[in-house]
């Protein structure tokens, strides 16, 4: 089971993520516009860089659902390698077999 602070510190950055998500986009856009004037652009990037570091979508990292695991994530299922074992074996997981020989 991984830390409660770091679980809890993921789901703060999804919050803000989800929160900035579209002004972010609106600035990006404007920034990369080549049609606008360079100070208006430029000033859309000074706006960009003063918004919170963890509302950027690139430092989201995926997280097991059930155990908070950060390492070895089924992104199809969201889980993690060793509940993915474990849900199976417990047969909670449909056309899934453990097998072994």
């Amino acid at each position: 089971m991984a830390k409660k602070s770091m679980i809890e510190r993921e789901l703060k950055r999804q919050r803000l993520v989800q929160l900035h998500a579209a002004k972010r986009a609106k600035l990006k856009e404007i920034a990369k516009n080549e049609d606008l004037p360079m100070e208006e652009r430029f000033k859309a990037r000074l706006k960009l860089a003063k918004l919170p570091r963890n509302s950027s979508a690139t430092r989201l990292h995926n997280r097991c659902q059930l155990t908070g695991r950060p390492h070895a994530y089924y992104r199809k299922l969201k889980v993690s390698r060793i509940m993915l074992r474990e849900l199976g074996s417990h047969g909670q997981i449909p056309g899934m077999v453990k097998s072994s020989w």
